[in-house]
């Protein structure tokens, strides 16, 4: 399974920016898709979650300002980014993991840099 993160970039504080993240590859092995984000020297940090069937988790930290869906025909995760904050300031990653495995597949990331 690969995964390509897009959407990224520059934007003011209370701005808005949609991710988008295309997979390929065996998909129908591949149940939860989510979104992570890292700030250099600190933890990758949890999003949001979303199952095939469209079961969605959210972490406190974005609930309310962030929206996940996916286009299972597409194979296309997204991220809807509301009220950005300065401290949204990351790198946005892009997570699939295994039905049967729970193996985690990632993409390369994409910036998010928030201006205030």
């Amino acid at each position: 399974v690969q995964l390509v993160e897009a959407g990224g970039g520059l934007v003011q504080a209370g701005g808005s920016l949609r991710l988008s993240c295309a997979a390929s590859g065996r998909m129908n092995s591949i149940d939860v898709m989510g979104w992570f984000r890292q700030v250099p020297g600190e933890q990758r940090e949890p999003l949001a979650a979303i199952t095939r069937g469209g079961i969605i988790n959210y972490a406190d930290s974005v609930k309310g300002r962030f929206t996940i869906s996916r286009d299972n025909a597409k194979n296309t995760v997204y991220l809807r980014m509301n009220s950005l904050k300065p401290e949204d300031t990351a790198i946005y990653y892009c997570n699939a993991v295994g039905a049967a495995t729970g193996y985690a597949y990632w993409g390369r990331g994409t910036l998010v840099t928030v201006s205030s």
